[in-house]
């Protein structure tokens, strides 16, 4: 087998079974474990594949603007926003950080619903306008223009003095070995902060996230409290179940 053929092979796999073994991709292509290495290096390389100890992980969807996310399976984050409604409740204080997802998780927000909102994210401040009985505290910081949200060491400092009931965490990459993570370190060390202050956490993510992995660990998805999302593999499923997550599909 050629190695452009032997290295298609290696992505399809990938891309219908999410992970991949260096072990076992040495015996399902009938070739040495050294040659599937070198296959994921140069597969790695090129942007293809995330390379991980045993093997590769699909990588994440592209990280785009803020605006053009916005257009990209909106009904699907829809679906996911209308089934998340279910974990809140009146008289909640509320932690929401920056992701399209979690912009149309506070545009199914009851105008009913009485809460208090904490969010790093002008564009979900901005969305709580119309909603006279949620008080809306903004937390500062430097804004990341690309995912709209406010970054930084005073970011992390005003949220010291915070508790909340429910963070609604926005997600870029999820695996269930691995954990959450990020492509940028500032990001990650304010979502990791949230967490800390949170006393449970929601995560909204669609399947092209799932099994999937970036630079910058956020923390264990056994963090999670409630993973809404939709065509998760049984298996992957069950991964997620024994780490004591409520999976909503």
């Amino acid at each position: 087998m050629l190695k452009e053929e032997r290295q298609q092979n290696i992505l399809q796999i990938l891309n219908e079974e999410h992970k991949i073994i260096a072990s076992d991709m040495s015996r399902r292509l009938s070739v040495s474990e050294d040659t599937i290495r070198r296959d994921l290096k140069e597969l790695d390389k090129k942007g293809l594949i995330k390379r991980v100890h045993s093997g590769a992980l699909r990588i994440g969807p592209p990280v785009v603007d803020f605006t053009t996310r916005q257009h990209i399976s909106s009904d699907i984050k829809t679906r996911l926003a209308k089934k998340a409604m279910d974990f809140i409740n009146d008289d909640m204080v509320i932690l929401i950080d920056g992701g399209t997802t979690n912009l149309q998780f506070v545009k199914q927000i009851p105008l009913s619903l009485k809460a208090t909102v904490i969010t790093n994210s002008p564009p979900i401040a901005m969305a709580l306008g119309e909603h006279q009985d949620v008080e809306v505290i903004m937390v500062g910081g430097t804004l990341f223009k690309q995912s709209m949200v406010n970054l930084g060491i005073d970011t992390v400092e005003a949220l010291d003095s915070m508790r909340a009931d429910l963070y609604v965490m926005g997600v870029y990459n999820i695996d269930p070995h691995i954990g959450i993570s990020v492509p940028s370190i500032s990001e990650a060390l304010v979502k990791r902060k949230m967490a800390n202050i949170s006393t449970e956490i929601l995560a909204m993510v669609t399947s092209d996230k799932l099994d999937t992995v970036s630079n910058h660990i956020i923390c264990p998805t056994s963090e999670l409290t409630y993973l809404v999302t939709e065509n998760v593999n049984a298996n992957v499923k069950k991964l997620y179940n024994n780490q004591e997550i409520v999976v909503v599909e």
